[in-house]
């Protein structure tokens, strides 16, 4: 099964940045979605960032101005750039991959962000 190995979480003060990555142990056929998404201990997962067919992006209205998905096709591997970091940031970030066939969803073990006052 394919993995999604996700780096670049940690700890930051408030204004810091960040830089996740995801990389999949081998090529996904049929990608239709790569994305990123977050949730906060007591709280729903919430999407953060798409990136789609022709690059296209779509982000929370939270995040937009200050966060940017991006891809690289020959790594495998997709990255979510993130500045000007605020406390309300913080939550565990999970890659998600959705394809055109099974298992239609790839999941990422998830990466710590915390954001200090």
């Amino acid at each position: 099964q394919v993995q999604l190995v996700e780096s670049g979480g940690g700890l930051v003060q408030t204004g810091g940045s960040l830089r996740l990555s995801c990389a999949a142990s081998e090529v996904i056929g049929s990608i239709n979605v790569m994305g990123w998404y977050r949730q906060a201990p007591g709280k729903q997962r919430e999407l953060v960032a798409i990136i789609i067919r022709g690059d296209s992006t779509n982000y929370a209205d939270s995040v937009k101005g200050r966060f940017t998905i991006s891809r690289d096709n020959a790594k495998n591997t997709v990255y979510l750039q993130m500045n000007s970091l605020k406390p309300e940031d913080t939550a565990v970030y999970y890659c998600n991959v959705k394809t055109s066939h099974y298992p239609y969803d790839y999941w990422g073990q998830g990466t710590q962000v915390t954001v200090s006052p």
